[in-house]
């Protein structure tokens, strides 16, 4: 059976990272809309797959897996010889690869998270951002990325010089930073940052999950 892929249709978030994964490994799907608006992921059916009633959720011939991170790695890890290789081989490189998703996890996202709630998630509720919680979240968020313009001044890509799904985290909701007027991916003070960003961005799986949304690769 082919994989299922349960989720809003936006490409953002972390539907976005597992549909940009797929894509990336070349894996056919078929995506299930869950109208959240209609509350489907808080039904029964739902909650038996995913207990917190959240989304994303893949079954995988009965094999059912939710938490974004988890699944994209499912993933890399099921097909590692088919599309892009996202999940590095040997000991010492797979003790950096899970080094850096720590940093993702840990560092990028829970500063990044802050920007967003107070910048886009105030804006589409209808309500005015507080622009000093803004200023103290954007100071904090740059100092993770001063640290990321170490790494990056010293390889190509986070967690070494091949890319991994590690990297692919970084634009759930990143991405979105910009179109708010919030340039904090590319700053002329941070040009290994940059050169890694507008690469990430610059990827066709990730135009086409960003322009069409989900929508899966089988009927």
């Amino acid at each position: 059976m082919v994989l299922k892929l349960h989720s809003a249709p936006v490409g953002v978030g972390g539907a976005g990272l597992v549909a940009l994964v797929l894509a990336e490994k070349q894996v056919p799907f078929q995506f299930v809309e869950v109208e959240m608006a209609k509350k489907q992921h808080k039904t029964p059916e739902f909650l038996a797959m995913h207990p917190f009633g959240q989304v994303p959720v893949i079954d995988d011939d009965g094999f059912t897996l939710y938490e974004s991170r988890a699944i994209c790695r499912y993933i890399a890890e099921k097909y590692p010889h088919q599309g892009t290789k996202l999940v590095p081989t040997g000991l010492q490189a797979r003790a950096l690869f899970e080094q850096a998703a720590s940093v993702e996890f840990a560092n990028f996202y829970p500063a990044l998270t802050k920007v967003a709630m107070e910048s886009l998630g105030k804006q589409r509720q209808g309500l005015p951002v507080d622009q000093a919680v803004l200023d103290a979240a954007l100071v904090e968020l740059s100092a993770k990325l001063d640290v990321y313009e170490v790494i990056l001044s010293k390889q190509k890509y986070v967690a070494g010089n091949e890319l991994t799904i590690v990297d692919l985290f970084h634009l759930s909701y990143a991405p979105l930073l910009a179109g708010a007027g919030i340039d904090v991916m590319t700053k002329e003070s941070r040009p290994n940052v940059t050169r890694w960003w507008n690469e990430l961005i610059s990827r066709p799986t990730w135009i086409k999950v960003k322009e069409e949304g989900i929508k899966g690769t089988v009927n």
